[in-house]
Parts: C-alpha cells; structure tokens; sequence
C-alpha cells in the first residue's frame, strides 16, 4: 500500500563576472535524464499507515522497494515491500505485504500531469479466506491521478474484493492533497481521502494527513499527524482490541537510491 512522493530539482549554475561596475550572468540547464533510469527505496516507520488505518498493529515497520522508468515515454514499472501485522491478527497468516504496479505519466499541458496505472497487493499465504467473515486478503486496484503544480487528485477502484472484505469488488478510494515545497529542503505533505468499502457501509471512512518532509540529504525523514473517523468496531485490533485509525504522529525516515 505504497505511497511514496518523489520529487526532482533542477540546479541552476550561475558564473558572475565584474568589471569597472558592469557584470554578467549565465546559467546553465539542467543535465537531461537517461532514457532509462533504475532507483531503490528504504525506510523505516513509527506505524504503517495506510489510509489512515494502521497495518503494524500501531507498532513500527521496515520497507523497501525498486522503480524502473522510461523517461521518454513515461511507461514504470515498480515493486514494494513492507512487514505487517495485521493479516495475523485478523485470524490469518504473513507478515509482509509485496506492492506489484506499473503505469504511465506525463503531462497534459505544462502546468497538468497525469498517472494511470494498477497496483496489485500481495499477502503470500495470508489464508484469510480460510477465516470466517474474510475473503483472501489479495487485492488489485487500478487508478487515475489528475495533478496541477503541487496539488493532485486520485481515483482508486478496486476490481477485486477490497483487503479481505466479503464481496467488496468495485470498492473506491478518493485522494485529494498536495505537496507543498516551501524551501530549505521542506515540504508540507497535506491530505484527505474517502474510502468506499462496497456493501460494507460500516468499514468505510474518511481519512487526512497534515505532515512536513525534510531532505537532509543523506536521509529524508518525515513527521505527520494522521486521523480518520473510521467505525472503532470495524478497525480495533483482534489482538489488542486498540482502535487502528486513532490520531496519532508518524515519523518516518527514508532514503532513495
């Protein structure tokens, strides 16, 4: 249940030269990206959240994964991974959740960019279909994100049962926010998003996010505060019985390379 931002600057080159009070000035453009380009993520997190609801039993978690891009045509393909607990605690197996996806982006106009795609989620032998009241866990989503400067709005529809909800095929998922760059190596992560759980009106909920990113260079690290009105029946751990969409902070760290 990836969700991950990255973000790339250009870096400007400015020589100045002086002389009896006159001076000029050049800078140079940015170098242009390989057709072909191959990174890799890791982090570890206070809680996995994923929207809203924590998936870690509100304990901590590593991740990790890989992305390919074609830059000239927008096409990617990536692979991510993450320890869970919640696949046990619902009477099932596992302990890690594996994110298969791919899809296209690009631009409309200068100011508008696009991303569609699907994502499938694993839970290797999650057996939650064995479990009364779940359906296998497995599930794949495709979606449409719409993004103007640092603000985007996303669309994910679930065409499969929904995380091992019975009979939630065509489940959806509203994501509205922004990333907003405000120097210094900041940005402020804002978001809120409605998910849609078919024929289970209880388990749906609306979710939000208020955090700020910092890139230290070496590391990135993250701090936000996320909250959701989810029904504390529907998402209390079976092993605790602790409400897993509570408000809460989050701190992560993480590096791409």
């Amino acid at each position: 249940m990836k969700n991950y931002v990255l973000a790339a600057a250009a870096v400007a080159v400015t020589a100045a030269f002086a002389a009896n009070c006159a001076y000029a000035e050049e800078t140079a453009a940015p170098a242009a990206k390989p057709d072909n380009e191959v990174s890799f993520n890791v982090a570890v997190v206070s809680d996995y959240r994923y929207r809203g609801i924590s998936q870690t039993r509100l304990k901590p978690a590593l991740q990790g994964g890989a992305d390919y891009v074609n830059n000239p045509t927008g096409l990617y393909l990536g692979t991510w991974l993450s320890t869970i607990k919640w696949t046990k605690d619902a009477g099932g197996d596992g302990s890690v959740e594996w994110d298969i996806y791919g899809g296209k982006r690009g631009q409309i106009t200068d100011d508008v960019s696009y991303d569609v795609g699907v994502l499938t989620y694993v839970y290797a032998s999650n057996g939650l279909d064995h479990v009364a009241g779940f359906v296998d866990a497995n599930t794949t989503e495709v979606y449409g994100q719409l993004g103007y400067g640092p603000a985007y709005v996303k669309y994910s529809h679930a065409v499969t049962n929904l995380f091992g909800f019975v009979d939630s095929k065509n489940s959806g998922y509203v994501d509205i926010g922004a990333n907003i760059d405000v120097g210094e190596g900041y940005t402020v992560n804002l978001h809120a998003g409605h998910q849609e759980v078919k024929h289970n009106d209880a388990a749906s909920y609306t979710d939000w996010k208020v955090g700020v990113t910092k890139d230290f260079g070496v590391v990135t690290g993250a701090l936000a505060v996320i909250g959701t009105n989810a029904s504390k029946t529907a998402y209390a751990s079976p092993a605790n019985g602790k409400f897993l969409g509570k408000t809460a902070l989050q701190l992560s760290i993480g590096k791409v390379f």
